[in-house]
């Protein structure tokens, strides 16, 4: 990605750069799945910067409860 301030980024900017970085032989699958990476990235992201984090023990006693 060219732009070092992702902050300051549009969302067009940011999907454009995942589109340019891929190889010219790359399929829509992929080039779809990379797009929902970079995505993924960008809403995880904005959570962090929001406070909408989750404590690693919290994380563990969560998955806990899906084994029982």
């Amino acid at each position: 990605m060219n732009q070092p301030d992702t902050l300051a980024r549009t969302p067009k900017s940011v999907l454009l750069d995942a589109i340019e970085a891929q190889p010219e032989d790359a399929s829509y699958e992929e080039i779809l799945r990379e797009l929902a990476f970079e995505r993924m990235l960008e809403r995880g992201l904005s959570d962090v910067r929001a406070g909408r984090t989750v404590g690693h023990a919290e994380v563990l006693e969560r998955i806990r409860s899906w084994r029982s």
